[in-house]
């Protein structure tokens, strides 16, 4: 097998992610501090909401906002047991944290074109059922396309459902001008080491909701009964004692809910705030490379659904769906690429009908969600980052016409 080419992601330490990690060093402070308070203001500057938690984790992220959910109390329907509408495509974290969360994940299937949840689909659902048993709808906005924001509030408004938006594979993608992880009440990023902006692993909440934003602070830490910004006991200003009092129950190792440990370091966050500064330029040279294949491809568009290009998408990676399987499978065709160097890795697969997981669901699941099945099973994704040049461009696309060639 040929060495690695082209990589799906790729994380080039440069002179200013060895500046920020110095930084952090040389502070003589790696848990939660300085850096960590300083990305999270920037994050949310950039996403355009009040507030940002960074977490350890984009899996933390989703379980840590849907508890948060359950704990706030102004939302009733959001509670163990109940049901959750979520994608049957996509990474498995988005269904594993509804369970970890105590609720019940329910599937309907997606556009072929960008992955989004059919919202006819949803709307057929809760009027055949019984409304009251839904809490929430959990769109992702799988590699980097936007769900039917305005149609999914409508449909949330009208049976009083909370819209948590997983935007872990959307770093600024915009969706009528505003970016996702601003569009609903909260929503989650991911800063995996192949996402738009890296860290290597971490995870993000926005929210504009103070009292979500504070819940998640104290879910992250275990369910710590402060939540404050910055510790004010030896300023005298502590809200949860006075004098003595403080040293007799210290807020910071009283506990008040029962949370996780999701913090993070000050590594990451510095790492991500150092790759921030070029969030522009990543987009716009995923957007580029995403162009420049597809207008070199298209002449494959009878055998490959290409990837439908928007220069308002903030692409995660390059997807491709075998449309004749019966020509050349998945295995076949990802074989061949892999064999001259270029990484690939399938589009995750159906979650109810293709993850081990998840069997308890297939036969719910059998027939009923036949893009999601198509997809699951003839889906892929290559790199389209921000490190490749021309060159690897076009060695992608004359291998795979090579590949075509072969089958």
């Amino acid at each position: 097998m040929t060495k690695q080419r082209i990589q799906v992601g790729d994380f080039p330490i440069g002179p200013e992610e060895k500046a920020a990690v110095r930084a952090v060093l040389d502070s003589g402070r790696i848990s939660e501090g300085k850096a960590t308070k300083e990305f999270e203001k920037r994050w949310a500057r950039y996403i355009g909401t009040k507030y940002a938690v960074a977490v350890n984790s984009g899996t933390s992220a989703l379980i840590a906002g849907l508890l948060a959910l359950i704990h706030d109390g102004r939302f009733k329907k959001v509670r163990p047991g109940a049901k959750v509408i979520t994608s049957p495509v996509t990474y498995i974290a988005t269904s594993n944290a509804i369970k970890l969360a105590g609720m019940e994940p329910v599937y309907v299937d997606i556009n072929k074109h960008d992955f989004t949840l059919k919202c006819d689909e949803i709307e057929d659902l809760l009027e055949k059922e019984n409304a009251k048993e839904y809490a929430a709808i959990l769109p992702v906005h799988l590699m980097g396309y936007p769900n039917d924001m305005d149609r999914l509030k409508k449909i949330a408004h009208k049976y009083d459902l909370v819209i948590f938006e997983d935007s872990a594979q959307a770093h600024g993608t915009l969706y009528r001008g505003k970016k996702t992880g601003s569009l609903s009440l909260l929503s989650d990023f991911s800063f995996y080491i192949a996402h738009n902006i890296q860290a290597g692993e971490m995870g993000v909440v926005n929210t504009d909701d103070e009292k979500i934003y504070k819940l998640i602070k104290k879910i992250k830490a275990n369910g710590r009964l402060c939540d404050c910004v910055e510790c004010l006991r030896y300023k005298g200003r502590c809200k949860y004692g006075k004098g003595d009092e403080m040293f007799e129950r210290d807020p910071r190792f009283t506990h008040d809910l029962i949370g996780y440990n999701f913090k993070t370091t000050e590594f990451q966050t510095a790492l991500a705030s150092a790759q921030m500064k070029r969030a522009d330029r990543i987009f716009k040279s995923r957007s580029d490379n995403v162009k420049y294949l597809n207008d070199s491809l298209e002449k494959f568009s009878d055998l490959l659904q290409l990837p439908v290009f928007s220069p308002d998408v903030s692409y995660l990676g390059y997807p491709m769906v075998i449309k004749q399987p019966g020509r050349i499978s998945r295995k076949a065709f990802s074989s061949r690429l892999e064999k001259h160097g270029i990484e690939t890795r399938p589009l995750f697969g159906c979650i109810p009908t293709q993850q081990p997981a998840y069997s308890e669901y297939r036969e719910t699941y059998r027939k009923r969600l036949p893009n999601a099945d198509f997809i699951g099973a003839n889906g892929l994704y290559i790199g389209c980052h921000q490190y490749l040049k021309k060159e690897d461009l076009d060695y992608v696309v004359s291998t795979i016409e090579k590949a075509i060639k072969e089958s």
